[in-house]
């Protein structure tokens, strides 16, 4: 039985045949990122990444002495914390191949296909189960460089997820806790993708995993400043939310459980994840908000249907109780954080953000009266389940519909919440030429910031942009 807190069991150096660097793991009590591996291991990769180029590679053959004495520490180092990993034996020694493969070549473009196929975290998904990842790999919301990056974290699966999976079935769904890291992301990314890591095929992923103590902590810091700038008396919910960092990241793995699955599910006229495809960024924001308003609105039917009975286990009360909690969450993050957060250039998350909070306005269920935000919270449901109804129309109506047609309507209904910029082309009408062009004349008209902030949302960027500026890198350790 694997247990969720591995203890370093090793007291005497690694024997290396091969003339590697001995690394040192010492038999106490000291956590994993604690230990003088990890220490060796985490040095050793943020000094490579100095030597690698955009591509992962290192280029200056003066550097390959420098480059393999370093990547022989890695190894040294992974070698000697693989004891405390075997449920991921097999991935530490393929990837440990992967290195020397890449040293032997002469330190082209990295190629870790291999170690990523054998790395297969979503068969172990047991709660505090702990992991160590090497890999040559940018960062989404981080660094585009492809880099060595390592990083340590532990399985978030509580009983009440691991029970609500078996009716939103998602296999591929990894929820995980940072725990230490090199730079890569010491950074906004939160999430940890197969498709990051550089190889020379793509393989059929069997994984993807996103870190929900760093959407829980970033959720907390914003929305207690937001809250406390707009005046806005909190739910009992949410306010527990703020004090409590594990009840939070449990409400964010609900919540991304739900959203993950439902790009592949509905009424749905294009590949979900666009992947590959040049469209305007107002779609991605409208592929984005509907996973995030169903997971609201299963949170609503989950609600309902646990709170008739009296009969509930340990496990459905708390699903009921994080069913309830998802709900804020995905108001809150949204009009809080992601709508005023990052540039203003195809903010494609942005967009979602304001296009919630203008929705729930105009629909009486919000209100910014007398410098105060209010929600008349009987109603809130509601007015989010019409938002999602009318993004599912959409999507239905968009199978019968030619592309760029699908773009045209998809914009109306933005448009029809949110006010375009005044020089916007698509707002005035896009001229002939474009409409009977090729798709690439749609995407060039469309401004970079199509949909600018409201004036409410400027005031309040202004007031919360070192609030933002402050969750860069942050943990749920860190909050």
């Amino acid at each position: 039985m694997l247990t969720a807190h591995a203890k370093a069991v090793i007291g005497e150096p690694e024997v290396v045949e091969d003339g590697r660097p001995t690394t040192k793991v010492v038999e106490d009590d000291r956590p994993i990122e604690q230990q003088p591996a990890w220490f060796a291991l985490k040095d050793a990769a943020t000094a490579l990444q100095a030597l690698q180029a955009q591509d992962g590679s290192v280029p200056e053959a003066a550097d390959h002495a420098a480059a393999r004495a370093l990547v022989s520490r890695i190894t040294a180092a992974i070698a000697a914390l693989a004891p405390l990993f075997p449920h991921d034996a097999a991935y530490l020694e393929t990837s440990v191949i992967d290195f020397d493969r890449w040293v032997d070549g002469g330190f082209g473009v990295p190629d870790f296909l291999d170690s990523l196929v054998a790395f297969q975290p979503q068969r172990d998904r047991i709660d505090g189960l702990k992991h160590l990842v090497v890999f040559p790999m940018y960062t989404q919301n981080g660094s585009r460089d492809r880099h060595v990056e390592a990083v340590l974290c532990e399985v978030i699966w509580p009983e009440f997820i691991a029970e609500l999976e078996q009716t939103y079935t998602n296999r591929l769904f990894v929820s995980l806790r940072l725990i230490d890291f090199t730079p890569g992301y010491d950074t906004n990314s939160a999430v940890l993708f197969p498709e990051t890591v550089a190889m020379r095929e793509i393989p059929t992923f069997t994984w993807g995993a996103i870190f929900q103590d760093r959407e829980a902590a970033r959720f907390r810091r914003v929305v207690a400043a937001a809250s406390d700038i707009t005046k806005l008396d909190l739910p009992d919910g949410a306010a527990r939310m703020l004090a409590d960092q594990e009840l939070t990241e449990k409400t964010f793995v609900m919540w991304d459980l739900i959203h993950d699955r439902t790009h592949m599910r509905g009424d749905l006229p294009f590949d979900p994840f666009m992947i590959k495809q040049r469209m305007p960024f107002f779609l991605y924001s409208l592929e984005e908000l509907r996973c995030d308003l169903t997971a609201f609105r299963e949170s609503v039917r989950i609600a309902e249907r646990l709170s008739t009975r009296d009969d509930l286990t340990g496990a459905e009360q708390e699903m009921l109780e994080h069913a309830r909690l998802v709900q804020y969450a995905v108001i809150f993050d949204r009009i809080f954080r992601f709508a005023i957060t990052g540039s203003r250039v195809r903010n494609y998350d942005g967009l979602g953000g304001q296009l919630l909070f203008a929705w729930l306005h105009q629909r009486g269920v919000l209100h910014w009266t007398d410098t105060a935000l209010t929600f008349d919270w009987d109603g809130v449901p509601a007015a989010v389940i019409a938002l999602s109804d009318a993004i599912d129309q959409l999507y239905w109506q968009s199978i019968d519909r030619p592309k760029v047609a699908h773009w045209l309507a998809a914009y109306d209904l933005v448009a029809s919440v949110l006010t375009p910029h005044p020089a916007s082309q698509w707002a005035r009408g896009l001229p002939d030429e474009v409409l009977s062009g090729a798709p690439k004349g749609y995407t060039d008209a469309v401004l970079d910031d199509e949909f600018p902030l409201s004036m409410f949302f400027e005031a309040l960027e202004k007031k919360m942009r070192d609030v933002i500026a402050s969750t860069e890198g942050i943990t749920g350790r860190s909050a």
